[in-house]
């Protein structure tokens, strides 16, 4: 969408989600930013406010639809949305311990039930308007899964699978969806990896590529390019060749961020 003037960012306290709401912040913007840690947001948001932009913030866990709801709800009512980017997100790994069910549940109930209900209600808001874009970070980790992160990549697989899909399916009623597909980017969640990081970017990079792609109502924002194509060949060569290729790969922190 060109020029949107309410959006909506989730995870919007650290990483792409501020270096996004960073990159939109301007004179006629209102920004609605959601997280999880108050100071990081309200620091975000003064940032965005010296900007020119207005904006609203709610500490919240995307996890809670209700409370979730009642925000987007809120800030629809006075600033009706044109842009939601479903970004909020945690990370972790199996580390020297595995992947126990405690941490792969909460991974996936972040990373798949927060999206999806952030996703659903911004679209039951913009549909009888007939217009609106919504926006799902996914991860290059979606297109083959990693032993190092097992859940993670599960999780965002899940998320640009069903986004690929809903955006066929709103198109009709006049809205867009497009699915985020980043590498490596700077931000507390890899700032924990202890391994090589091929292509690291800064997310004011990543948040300029993103604007972009959004402004051309592109399908799937995929960066960057060449280590996209590494992904890709991985995830078309039989797991009988991979396989012990990725088994060597350095694990992720246990931690989630």
């Amino acid at each position: 969408m060109q020029d949107p003037k309410s959006i909506v960012i989730t995870g919007g306290s650290s990483g792409i989600g501020a270096a996004l709401a960073l990159r939109y912040a301007g004179p006629d913007r209102f920004l609605a930013l959601s997280g999880r840690d108050r100071q990081r947001l309200d620091d975000v948001a003064a940032q965005c406010r010296a900007a020119g932009a207005e904006v609203d913030t709610r500490v919240l866990d995307v996890c809670d639809r209700d409370a979730l709801e009642a925000w987007l709800g809120e800030v629809d009512d006075h600033h009706p949305l044109d842009l939601v980017i479903a970004n909020a997100g945690v990370s972790a790994g199996t580390g020297a311990f595995g992947e126990d069910a405690l941490q792969t549940r909460h991974i996936l109930s972040v990373n798949v039930d927060g999206v999806v209900s952030t996703v659903l209600a911004a679209v039951a808001l913009m549909r009888p308007r007939g217009r609106g874009q919504v926006a799902i970070v996914s991860s290059l980790a979606a297109f083959r899964g990693f032993p190092g992160a097992p859940a993670y990549c599960a999780s965002k697989a899940a998320v640009r699978v069903w986004g690929e899909a809903l955006r066929g399916m709103v198109a009709g009623d006049g809205l867009s969806v497009s699915v985020i597909c980043p590498g490596y980017v700077k931000s507390r969640m890899t700032a924990v990896n202890e391994f090589p990081m091929p292509f690291l970017m800064e997310a004011e990079r990543a948040a300029a590529i993103i604007e972009r792609g959004l402004a051309a109502g592109k399908a799937r924002i995929v960066f960057p390019r060449r280590l996209f194509a590494v992904v890709w060949l991985l995830a078309l060569l039989p797991p009988a060749w991979t396989d012990p290729l990725l088994r060597r790969l350095p694990e992720k922190s246990a931690t989630p961020k």
